[in-house]
């Protein structure tokens, strides 16, 4: 039984246990596998609760993620996993070793060699130890290059600005407002990450009109909320500001 129930803690557990000893899903490469995979987890993953499965999702979305061409077949999620992979060991599956000692037990000249029966011992040792420091030397350094490779890729990759349109509702006390100049007030705020757009005057009853502007933010330099207590900080034209409307660009 392979991974399963990626999209909730238990299965990325089961994930991040796995990733702990190993780059990829299977193999040193990335493949299909590490797409197989990819696909099933819905979300980012949380590195403070699973740092090595999120090491190796975010690796993996660099590459391309649901779309990396990666050599292989890709097959269902349940075909990968801790389960899938001892089941294919070639050195765990049959143990030739553990065999030989019936013949030699038989042998009173093999009896009387106790350095022959320690060679074998050592050498039953040397095959199944895979988790052994030598190894584990192997894989760190694996992994250190892996992560290596990956922040020098991502140190040069443009890094994208998120930003959004927004549509503000500006309501003036009453009629007798001068929205003139209530418009150039609210123009006249300028905050890095700030471009003020195309407005409008809509009447809201009774002789009032709201100015309606439109404003294009970077999401890590402008706050909305901070945006429009700077509006309203105009007492002697702004009643309130309301946000008529909120994309991401």
């Amino acid at each position: 039984m392979g991974f399963e129930h990626l999209d909730k803690d238990s299965g990325l557990t089961a994930l991040n246990s796995f990733l702990e000893e190993h780059s990829y899903i299977d193999g040193y490469t990335a493949t299909q596998a590490d797409v197989a995979v990819f696909e099933a987890i819905k979300a980012p993953v949380a590195t403070g609760k699973f740092p090595h499965a999120a090491r190796w999702y975010n690796h993996i979305a660099a590459l391309g993620g649901k779309t990396a061409k990666f050599p292989g077949v890709k097959k269902a999620v349940s075909a990968y996993g801790p389960a899938t992979t001892r089941a294919a060991s070639p050195v765990r599956a049959a143990s030739p070793a553990k065999a030989a000692p019936a013949p030699r037990a038989a042998s009173p000249a093999k009896k009387a060699a106790p350095a022959p029966a320690a060679a074998a011992d050592d050498e039953d040792f040397d095959l199944f130890a895979s988790d052994d420091e030598e190894e584990d030397a192997a894989k760190a350094a694996i992994t250190a290059q892996r992560l290596k490779e990956y922040n020098e890729k991502k140190a040069t990759k443009p890094k994208t600005v998120a930003k959004s349109m927004v549509i503000l509702d500006v309501k003036p006390w009453d009629d007798e407002t001068d929205m003139k100049a209530l418009e150039k007030q609210v123009r006249g705020i300028v905050l890095p990450g700030l471009v003020w757009g195309t407005s409008k005057l809509v009447a809201i009853g009774y002789g009032i009109r709201k100015l309606q502007i439109t404003a294009v933010v970077e999401d890590d330099k402008v706050g909305v909320d901070d945006l429009s207590d700077q509006i309203t900080g105009f007492e002697d034209y702004v009643q309130s500001v309301d946000v008529a409307s909120f994309n991401k660009l």
